[in-house]
């Protein structure tokens, strides 16, 4: 009996030294980049493998998880949401795949009816493919849709034309010569081996083939893919430690750090041994020691992805901003980027939400030339014109709004005849009108910082102009003509033209009700006061579609993650939710935040309500996870809400770390019922830039049931505009 005593004990000893030895996750592991994979109505978001804001990037030659074929094996993606510049493919071979396998920083998978085995990892301006084939020596294609492919011995050289004078190159190691070479056309190039097993290892460039050679013999010396795997796992736990969290779910665990990869994917750094591309005006520069970055669509992640880097990686959003300068300077008319890209900026949605960037980095006491950016600020919205979709100088119809104060919509029947409007884009006049008016705002305060008085005064002013469409009988914002009449009869549900775009863009009346992010408490007065705007606030959410969902989304297809008339998915929505905070019921706020969160952003292949825009709403989740938002970009301030973790640890850049504990919360323990801050009793819904920078501790006490008096005194708000 004592021998089986022993013997029992013994195994149960080994079983726990077993246990013991299970490394516990790092954050990387906690990535699931499948999620959102599966698009709700537009585009999904992609599972990009890539070092944080690196060059080297690719995902899936697919439109979405469950399409059935794959067009090759990506060599590079140099845009956000777009498809392989540069590819590899495999002649005669139906492209089905079979166990993908994909990280942040490795893709694998087979390929062909499960006939190759493919593993990929990429450093940041290189990569290896280590290609295995069980059913017949090696072929392969590399495949340039627009450029040219040649090989010479174990070499393949080739570009691809991405946009614009805008090249992309790639020169190609094999490592063993190819038995026989064929050309199918100038960008395709076939490849037969008489081996089975084949490694790749490349180098990228949008500067030349030579460059791309420097960049691969800089970075990867050997043909073997784990190093890569091992380094970019590294790189990728280093750059999400940043933002420590535990005491959640594991669903909780994932949605956040996978949030928060996605975050880092952009902008992309394009420096090669100090020196970049320009797109802006098509020449090769020197970046002196500074990094050159782009791709970032600036309508999405200014309200806050650029807030976020101002907190944990202020060093990169100070050379991110310098970059947007440089562009500025090497384009023409001095303006700055709105959706800058490796091929140069493009100007997509409305507004010139870059200056909002500058302002908010200047509030936070960022490094940045004030003066210059003020000076582009001005010249990107005085000279270039407000219409949407439209790069191009100011026309009549951006007189019109300086003089008048508001963008004019066409009368019913009245046929557009400016040619600075796009026909399926039309004048989107409300939203055009609001996003000048917070645009405005922020050059006053780059003016002010710059000590520029005329300037701060005269666009202060300007930054008033949303209240010219400002309907006080319906409390909406209500398009006018040019005769200062209310466009009548009107449906502030169901606007005119595909995606509202005669009015609004992308959202109807109800989401542009809230577009006063710079001005909250006057359009608190002129909704009649903080019960009036908590009630509109209410039927929002409340507010039915009026119509089926097939009519409804039929019109608007980026007004996605619906709960009641609020869109969550889409990026003019992001700080409505904490708008409560301001009007004496931020219990309210507390509710909404974890009813978005677990609606719409969850651990699966649906889980993100709409365009994700690379990093512009899952910098939402990451700030809205650990319990507040930067409602206001350009005021040094946040709101709270509703933390999901026990425990959030922000390590800032200087080495000292602010800490978020909420005690005692849980799925029903959501309502702050008391808070401190260093030890000291807390009683507003807000918090300041400098408490996070200094360091120190938010202390929130959870419980299921609200309290309503906690942040409900007007004495416990920010000052206002």
């Amino acid at each position: 009996m004592k021998t089986h005593i022993i013997i029992t004990v013994m195994a149960v000893a080994v079983i726990a030294s077993c246990a013991k030895q299970v490394p516990a996750p790092e954050p990387v592991d906690y990535v699931n980049t499948e999620i959102g994979y599966i698009s709700h109505m537009l585009v999904p978001v992609y599972p990009t493998v890539q070092l944080p804001h690196s060059l080297m990037r690719v995902f899936p030659c697919r439109s979405e998880y469950t399409t059935e074929l794959l067009g090759g094996l990506p060599l590079l993606v140099t845009g956000h949401r777009a498809q392989a510049n540069l590819s590899i493919g495999f002649p005669g071979r139906r492209l089905d795949f079979d166990n993908e396998h994909i990280t942040p920083y490795s893709y694998e998978t087979e390929v062909a009816s499960s006939s190759i085995h493919s593993r990929f990892a990429p450093s940041h301006q290189s990569a290896i493919y280590d290609l295995t084939f069980r059913e017949g020596p090696a072929t392969i294609s590399f495949d340039s849709e627009d450029g040219e492919m040649n090989v010479e011995g174990n070499v393949v050289k080739g570009w691809c034309a991405v946009g614009g004078d805008t090249k992309a190159y790639v020169y190609a190691e094999l490592e063993k010569a190819p038995a026989e070479v064929g050309i199918a056309a100038p960008g395709h190039l076939n490849l037969v081996f008489d081996i089975s097993h084949l490694r790749i290892r490349y180098g990228i460039s949008l500067i030349s083939t030579e460059q791309a050679a420097k960049n691969l013999t800089r970075e990867i010396c050997g043909f073997d893919v784990d190093p890569l795997i091992t380094e970019g796992r590294r790189i990728w736990n280093e750059a999400l430690s940043r933002l420590e969290v535990s005491g959640g779910s594991e669903n909780d665990l994932t949605v956040f750090y996978t949030s928060y990869y996605h975050t880092l994917e952009r902008p992309v750094n394009i420096s090669e041994d100090g020196c970049y591309w320009s797109g802006e005006d098509n020449q090769v520069h020197e970046d002196g020691g500074v990094p050159y970055y782009t791709d970032d669509w600036l309508w999405d992640t200014y309200h806050s992805a650029h807030p976020l880097r101002t907190i944990v990686d202020t060093g990169m959003e100070e050379d991110v901003l310098a970059s947007y300068l440089r562009m500025s300077d090497e384009n023409i008319h001095g303006w700055l980027p709105c959706f800058p890209s490796v091929s140069g900026a493009g100007r997509s949605m409305n507004s010139c939400h870059t200056i909002v960037a500058f302002a908010d980095a200047v509030a936070k006491g960022l490094d940045v030339d004030v003066r210059k950016a003020e000076e582009a600020a001005v010249a990107s919205l005085k000279g270039r014109t407000l219409c949407p979709w439209n790069g191009g100088k100011a026309g009549a119809l951006d007189a019109f709004y300086w003089e008048k104060g508001y963008f004019p919509a066409l009368k019913e029947g009245e046929k557009e005849t400016d040619p600075n409007v796009h026909g399926f884009e039309n004048r989107q006049p409300v939203a055009v009108t609001t996003g000048a008016s917070l645009d405005c705002w922020a050059v006053s305060l780059l003016a002010k910082a710059a000590g520029n008085a005329d300037d701060e005064e005269y666009f202060l002013r300007q930054s008033f102009n949303y209240r010219n469409l400002f309907n006080p009988e319906t409390g909406f914002f209500h398009p006018k003509d040019r005769d200062g009449k209310f466009i009548e009869p009107f449906d502030y549900n169901y606007p005119g033209g595909m995606g509202a775009r005669e009015y609004y863009d992308e959202n109807n009346a109800w989401v542009y009700r809230w577009d006063v992010q710079h001005n909250i408490y006057d359009l608190i007065s002129l909704m009649g006061g903080d019960g009036k705007f908590v009630a509109a606030l209410d039927s929002m959410f409340a507010e039915p579609l009026g119509m089926s969902k097939y009519s409804f989304w039929a019109k608007l297809p980026d007004h996605s993650g619906i709960i009641g008339q609020f869109s969550m998915g889409n990026e003019p929505s992001l700080h409505v939710p904490y708008l409560y905070n301001y009007a004496g019921a931020p219990w309210k706020t507390q509710k909404r935040i974890r009813q978005m969160l677990r609606t719409w952003f969850r651990n699966d292949l649906m889980g993100m309500p709409g365009d994700e825009d690379g990093g512009g709403m899952t910098s939402f989740v990451v700030f809205s996870s650990m319990g507040f938002f930067p409602v206001t970009p350009g005021k040094a301030e946040y709101a709270i809400g509703s933390p999901l973790f026990e425990n959030v640890r922000i390590h800032l850049e200087d080495g000292r770390c602010f800490e978020i504990r909420a005690v005692g919360v849980s799925e029903d323990n959501k309502y702050i019922q008391g808070a401190k801050l260093n030890g000291k009793s807390w009683n507003e819904p807000f918090i300041s830039h400098e408490d996070i920078i200094a360091g120190g501790v938010l202390e929130l006490e959870m419980g299921p049931l609200p309290n309503k008096e906690w942040g409900a005194s007007s004495s416990d708000r920010p000052v206002s505009l």
